[in-house]
């Protein structure tokens, strides 16, 4: 987790960032950070900070136009229909959860988990919502944070790049502590 808020601390920095710009967004970092856990010298090739209030255009096919549809509308990571935005392992766990529920034993996954299971208030939502794209060759991660009744929320989506698309390969939230690739779905 440190070395995550490091990172994106550091690609919000290289993009022009305040350092207090970049602590609204991810917090302050954990008082027990290591110089172990530290970013990498050299930022990610690619880094864009948006805000919904002063976004900058989402770049079509860039791993923030694969992860915004499932703050539009809610639950949509768990539509079947989506699953080709979806790679392994993510796409494993989502699979077995459909089956699961087809089978009539009952729901393994949260519905609403880009949402960090938080009660969904879009109008919250979207006032708070800030998101960060760091692109590093093929794997490019996009940071999610956003406030619901008060209490942040922070969410890391993984992402490759397989055949010229964008697929999510994980979701983890950085304030649960989980990640969906642990779900056992069974």
């Amino acid at each position: 987790m440190a070395r995550a808020l490091a990172l994106a601390t550091v690609c919000l920095l290289a993009a022009g960032l305040s350092s207090a710009a970049a602590q609204g967004l991810f917090g302050a970092p954990p008082a027990n950070a290591s110089a172990d856990n530290a970013a990498p010298a050299t930022p990610p090739a690619a880094s864009q900070p948006t805000d919904s209030a002063a976004a900058a255009p989402v770049q079509p096919g860039s791993p923030t136009a694969v992860v915004k549809p499932f703050y539009e509308h809610v639950g949509l990571e768990l539509d079947p229909a989506q699953r080709s935005h979806f790679a392994d392992p993510a796409k494993s766990v989502l699979d077995k959860s459909d089956a699961l529920r087809k089978s009539g034993q009952g729901e393994c996954l949260d519905p609403n988990m880009a949402l960090d299971n938080a009660q969904y208030d879009k109008a919250e939502i979207d006032k708070s919502l800030k998101t960060i794209e760091a692109v590093n060759g093929d794997a490019a991660k996009v940071v999610v944070a956003f406030v619901v009744a008060g209490n942040p929320h922070r969410l890391e989506w993984k992402l490759k790049k397989i055949d010229g698309d964008w697929k999510v390969t994980d979701l983890l939230s950085v304030t649960g502590e989980w990640a969906l690739s642990q779900y056992q779905c069974e």
